[in-house]
């Protein structure tokens, strides 16, 4: 019996209406840019597993260090210990980090790395004797699926059944070159009738809502006025962090730093579910009191799990590497090409590119789970390349190991698709 036939026994799936949906693709194997079926046939993950296999799959120097921290420590209560692995961590992330950051937490995946950013800026206005109770987010954006974190998301697809039970949240558009006067206006509008506790975003990149850029200038003076009157700035890099768009986080293409930082994906490759919620010596010092329920009383099981900070510590030494920053700047060159050859193609409504991050909207209307999505979808496939389109954008977010004939057969790919829709 096949893993597709086993599979449908007994496991729920993300994502998935299971009353319609295919039978789920078995997969046996993975190395680099690929992974095999059981069948033997072979794809290109050409968005990198959700942007999390950045420096490809089974990549070698992050197994052994994940191998060879398993024989020494596997895990060991965080609260009250300390080992290397974490604190060896801390000092890697503050070396590729925005200089204002000082403190990193420990949680289990991006939406707790939300949650527990959102908890902290909750209560750093509520130790300072304030009770500021509404939190600042951009429309279209996605923060994960634990309930701070989809209330602070704006996409009605994955929170329509749970928007009764969510924190108080105003929304602001992203601001573009046309409407920023209006952004600010209507943020400076909502600070004066609400008690803004945070604002929290995706810079420059709102994945989920199809990889839709807004503009750092204007993402700036959102970031100074906030600041301006006290609201904590939350920036969730979970998709953006570990060089996705040309920087080591997208933070860094913006002179006003963020006062907390949420990480995860590219953190540990893939390779263990971890995260981290970064945040400045401002905010830290907050929970500073004799006081013990002014500290930060939020705990995982698992947090600075000695595996996932072997791997993570390990990733670093690649991104910051000299071959895989050219190997970032490559793909970046390569997208910005496709993006010119396609950019005409009467299909296409809008193409655009930053960093490794390149994004097709297309010049149809469709269900962002619809028919012509799923055919999409089974076409790229049929070509041996991963992509989920969301709706009608179709996204290309690749392992920074990817060669550049790898690239052009997913491009061929995307050439092929156009014509045959």
């Amino acid at each position: 019996m096949s893993l597709s036939q086993r599979d449908r026994n007994h496991i729920w799936h993300p994502l998935t209406q299971h009353q319609n949906a295919p039978a789920p693709l078995g997969i046996v194997k993975a190395k680099g840019a690929f992974f095999w079926d059981e069948e033997g046939n072979d794809y290109i993950d050409g968005i990198a597993s959700w942007y999390t296999a950045m420096y490809g799959h089974c990549n070698d120097h992050i197994i052994a260090a994940v191998s060879e921290q398993m024989r020494q420590l596997d895990l060991v209560v965080f609260t009250g210990f300390t080992h290397e692995p974490a604190v060896q961590l801390s000092e890697k992330l503050m070396g590729i980090l925005p200089s204002n950051q000082q403190k990193i937490f420990f949680n289990d995946n991006g939406s707790t790395a939300v949650e527990a950013g959102m908890k902290m800026a909750l209560q750093y206005h509520f130790n300072k004797g304030q009770k500021r109770d509404t939190l600042i987010a951009f429309e279209e954006g996605f923060h994960g699926d634990t309930f701070g974190a989809m209330s602070a998301s704006g996409l009605s697809v994955y929170n329509g059944p749970f928007e009764d039970f969510f924190l108080k949240v105003v929304r602001i558009p992203t601001p573009k070159k046309d409407n920023l006067e209006e952004v600010v206006s209507q943020l400076k509008q909502l600070i004066s009738e609400n008690e803004c506790a945070a604002f929290v975003y995706e810079p420059l990149v709102q994945g989920a809502a199809g990889m839709k850029f807004h503009s750092a200038e204007g993402l700036e003076q959102l970031l100074q006025l906030c600041q301006a009157n006290d609201i904590l700035c939350i920036a969730d890099e979970v998709m953006t962090g570990f060089g996705k768009t040309g920087k080591h986080f997208a933070s860094l293409h913006l002179d006003t730093l963020p006062d907390i930082i949420c990480l995860s994906k590219a953190l540990t490759a893939g390779v263990a579910p971890m995260s981290i919620t970064s945040c400045s010596q401002k905010v830290f010092d907050a929970f500073l009191d004799e006081e013990i329920t002014k500290g930060f009383f939020h705990a995982h099981t698992y947090s600075a799990h000695p595996l996932g900070c072997a791997a993570a510590i390990a990733g670093i030494d690649l991104l910051t590497s000299e071959t895989l920053q050219k190997d970032i700047q490559r793909i970046q060159t390569s997208h910005e090409a496709f993006v010119k050859e396609v950019t005409s193609h009467p299909k296409v409504k809008e193409a655009r590119s930053l960093g490794v991050i390149l994004a097709i909207d297309l010049a149809l209307e469709m269900d962002r789970y619809g028919k012509l999505r799923n055919e999409m979808y089974q076409y790229f496939m049929s070509q041996g390349v991963f992509l989920r389109p969301l709706g009608n954008t179709i996204y290309v977010l690749p392992p920074y190991v990817i060669t550049n004939s790898e690239l052009e057969k997913i491009y061929s790919a995307i050439r092929g698709m156009l014509e045959a829709i």
